[in-house]
């Protein structure tokens, strides 16, 4: 066989095999938008964004879901996000190799520890701490953050550590060579330099906390009513799903797979961020 009926041959496979992941998103996409329609049908738009829930009543409000998302995923990027960025300026630029070479792994070990594992011992270990702190029920943002926090870690340090070592070891050099110190290098030289990984490295740990389920279902209450405090129940559009998909039909079930199609728009939304972070960040030729 000729090397150009083999290249040819590779060309098509990774074709056929590039369009069969487009295939199956479009087809989840389908499926998705296709079991929404009867709840923005029957129900209206009006219905699915009030924050009333009360399905015995014809109510189907997401918006107290929507909010504990939002505010869940934001408080565990707050938390998490600069302690990964911190990480990731400690292992690149100040640890000796024999500690980075131990927490470097101990942070790719984090990443593998299933999100029902860190909710168990949030719900047994953090939950009784919060509680006995604040005097509270001990579940609710608060304690869903933290978890969140801890997912997004490395996440965020792996792609914020791979931006930092992708900028040219001459800005450091250069910098160095001016006279300034190392912390004046790293604040005012690789960090901006490195901004738009470090960025997109942010953005898709803000998705990766959006779309947790069971840690933050152990953990938020749950509750259907907007938060008070941090340390009061709610629910987010995960653990709605999660709590109610199995008994659910009709309308309901319908509903939440609106909640899925919100949260399939969000994801959609972080991805293009990214695109758009990425490319206005991009240098002018």
């Amino acid at each position: 066989m000729k090397a150009i009926d083999r290249e040819w041959i590779i060309k098509k496979v990774l074709l056929v095999l590039a369009m069969m992941t487009v295939l199956g998103i479009a087809m989840i996409i389908f499926f998705v938008v296709k079991e929404s329609i009867p709840a923005f049908r029957q129900a209206g738009l009006s219905n699915l964004a009030s924050s009333d829930w009360s399905p015995e009543s014809g109510r189907y409000g997401m918006l107290v879901f929507f909010t504990g998302t939002l505010a869940t995923s934001l408080g565990g990027l707050l938390l998490g996000a600069p302690l990964a960025i911190a990480a990731a300026v400690f292992l690149t630029q100040m640890a000796p190799r024999r500690v980075k070479t131990v927490v470097g792994r101990g942070i790719d070990l984090l990443a593998g520890v299933p999100s029902i594992v860190l909710g168990w011992l949030g719900l047994t270990v953090l939950v009784p701490w919060i509680r006995a702190l604040t005097n509270s029920t001990g579940t609710g943002i608060l304690a869903a953050s933290i978890l969140l926090a801890i997912m997004v870690i490395p996440t965020i340090t792996a792609i914020s550590k791979d931006a930092l070592e992708a900028v040219p070891r001459s800005y450091r050099e250069a910098a160095l060579g001016m006279g300034a110190t190392r912390w004046q290098t790293i604040r005012q030289v690789l960090l901006p330099a490195a901004k738009p990984g470090i960025l997109v490295a942010v953005i898709l740990g803000m998705g990766r906390a959006i779309g947790e389920t069971m840690a933050v279902a152990l953990v938020i209450g749950p509750a259907t009513v907007f938060p008070k405090s941090l340390t009061s129940p709610t629910h987010t559009l995960t653990t709605k799903i999660l709590i109610d998909m199995g008994e659910s039909t009709g309308v309901q079930r319908s509903a939440l797979f609106a909640m899925g199609l919100v949260l399939l728009l969000l994801a959609m939304g972080m991805i293009l961020l990214i695109r758009l972070v990425t490319r206005r960040m991009q240098p002018v030729r």
